[in-house]
C-alpha cells in the first residue's frame, strides 16, 4: 500500500504536472499552463482526503492550505506573480506553525490525536497521553519540522524563480518535489520519534502497576 502512495505521489505531484506544463506551455501560454499543472495534486489530495477519512484538525488544515493555495494561484493573474506568490503562501504556513508552539498548542500534537483517532483510541485519551511531560517535547520537535519545512519551501522556490525564472518551472518543480522527500523523511522520523516515547511512558505506567514479588499472596488472590 506505502509502494502505491509512492508511485501516485510521483505520478499526480511531479509527473503529470511536469506533462502538463511541458505541452501546454506554447498552447496556453505560462500562467494557464502553470495553472493547469496544479489540478492533478488538487484532485488527488482531495480524493486522498476523501479516502482516509482525515477529519477535524489534519482534515481542515489539509482544506485550508488547499484552499488558500489554488485561491491565490487563481488571483495571480500571470505566471511570475503566481510563482512568487507561492513563496509568501508557503513562508506564511511555514509561520502560523511555528506560531501554534508559541501559543502552546503544537500542530503535530493535534496531527497525532487524529492519527490515534483512526486507529481506534478515543481523542480525549490521546491528548491526555500525549500532554504527559516526558512526551509532549518530542511533539514541539515535530512541529517545529513542519514549520521548518514551510519556511525553507519558500526560501528554496524564491531562490530557484531568481536562478530559473518562469521558464525553469520543470527544474523548479524538480527541487521543490526533492525537498519534500527531504523534509518527508524528516517528519517520519519525528513520527517514529514521538512514538517511541510514548511507548516508553506506557511501558513504564505498566511497570510501576506490577505487584511486587515479595508481596503477600493473598493480596494477590484479592
Amino acid at each position: 500500500m506505502k509502494n502505491k502512495i509512492v508511485v501516485f505521489d510521483l505520478l499526480f505531484y511531479l509527473a503529470l504536472p511536469y506533462l502538463i506544463w511541458k505541452f501546454g506551455q506554447e498552447p496556453l501560454g505560462d500562467y494557464y499552463a502553470i495553472l493547469l499543472s496544479t489540478a492533478p495534486g488538487f484532485v488527488y489530495t482531495i480524493v486522498r482526503f476523501a479516502v482516509e477519512r482525515q477529519f477535524n484538525v489534519t482534515g481542515m488544515f489539509i482544506m485550508v492550505s488547499l484552499f488558500v493555495s489554488t485561491l491565490v494561484d487563481i488571483l495571480s493573474g500571470d505566471a511570475f506573480t503566481m510563482l512568487q506568490n507561492s513563496v509568501y503562501v508557503s513562508a506564511g504556513f511555514g509561520l502560523f506553525i511555528l506560531g501554534t508552539m508559541l501559543v502552546k498548542k503544537p500542530l503535530a500534537l493535534y496531527l497525532g490525536v487524529d492519527i490515534a483517532y483512526l486507529q481506534g483510541h478515543k481523542r480525549e485519551d490521546s491528548l491526555r497521553l500525549y500532554r504527559q511531560k516526558t512526551i509532549l517535547p518530542a511533539f514541539y520537535i515535530l512541529t517545529g519540522i513542519f514549520a521548518l519545512r514551510g519556511l525553507v519551501a519558500a526560501g528554496l522556490k524564491y531562490y530557484l524563480i531568481g536562478v530559473y525564472g518562469v521558464q525553469g518551472y520543470d527544474r523548479i518543480l524538480f527541487f521543490m518535489k526533492v525537498n519534500g522527500w527531504v523534509f518527508g523523511v524528516l517528519i517520519a522520523a519525528g513520527f517514529i520519534y514521538s512514538s517511541l516515547k510514548v511507548n516508553e511512558y506506557l511501558e513504564k505506567q505498566k511497570e510501576e502497576k506490577v505487584p511486587d514479588s515479595d508481596s503477600d499472596d493473598t493480596e494477590l488472590v484479592q
